[in-house]
């Protein structure tokens, strides 16, 4: 791989409370490369989103290194778009103006904002929704709205947390469909975090899993199938194969959890 966009280094994260003391990342080693879309699973628990918190500047690690482009991740920044499993919009601003919103934050001029958020909305397919509220749009419109946002200020890289995992299986399907079209359109680097296997292969040019909680990489699965990719490919002996093999490495640590050890031998 040549340089990296985002690399990770033996990073761990510990909690302290007043509960106590846990270890939720510990000797993490991860290199995702420049327009790369890696899929990151692993069992509940793992880890994955204190990564990506990490990853995003929301959360300082204990130990290691992160960082993207060769220059330590210290706090948030416009380098890198974030999308929730929650949409996370303003409900008094309009759809179009959620973007604008956070363009005019990045220091557009508000003519420039408006012009770029239109052809955002039109990206993610919602064009003749962008005077429509929040709480007139549908969770999948809703997370459209959130996506355009993240992509209007071109970052580096798209950091996306379980960002459909709330939407019911059409919808969700749809979504993949337009995620992959816009990626393998306007190509940037992106860490994407799910419990579904088959959405973690369908979108990924790699999967990572990850062990239990200390979370570390346990394996990595190359994921490759052809693109662009069609749902059609789900049904293929490819797929199901690379399905397989991600599943059997996360569900050899959920039965190493529940402490059933003789089931995996």
């Amino acid at each position: 791989m040549a340089e990296p966009k985002l690399s990770v280094r033996n990073l761990g994260k510990t909690f302290i409370s007043d509960r106590g003391t846990t270890v939720a990342l510990e000797g993490v080693d991860l290199d995702i490369g420049d327009n790369e879309f890696v899929g990151l699973v692993g069992t509940s628990g793992c880890g994955k989103s204190t990564l990506l918190s990490i990853a995003a500047g929301l959360e300082t690690q204990s130990e290691g290194e992160i960082r993207i482009d060769g220059a330590d991740i210290t706090g948030p920044g416009l380098d890198r778009g974030v999308v929730f499993q929650s949409y996370t919009l303003l409900p008094w601003l309009t759809a179009e103006q959620n973007v604008e919103f956070a363009l005019r934050a990045s220091g557009r001029s508000s003519a420039e904002a408006a012009s770029i958020a239109r052809d955002h909305m039109r990206l993610v397919g919602l064009t003749g929704f962008e005077k429509a509220y929040p709480a007139e749009l549908s969770g999948g419109m809703k997370q459209r709205v959130a996506i355009a946002r993240a992509l209007s200020y071109r970052p580096k890289m798209l950091l996306m947390d379980e960002p459909f995992g709330a939407l019911d299986a059409l919808t969700r399907h749809h979504m993949q469909e337009l995620l992959t079209g816009i990626w393998e359109q306007h190509r940037l680097t992106v860490l994407f975090i799910t419990h579904d296997v088959e959405e973690a292969v369908y979108l990924s040019d790699r999967v990572a899993v990850m062990t239990n909680r200390p979370g570390r990489i346990k394996k990595i699965v190359p994921i490759d199938l052809p693109r662009p990719r069609r749902y059609t490919m789900a049904a293929s002996p490819e797929f199901q194969a690379l399905h397989r093999e991600v599943m059997d490495a996360i569900r050899s640590e959920s039965l190493a959890a529940a402490g059933f050890a003789e089931a995996l031998e």
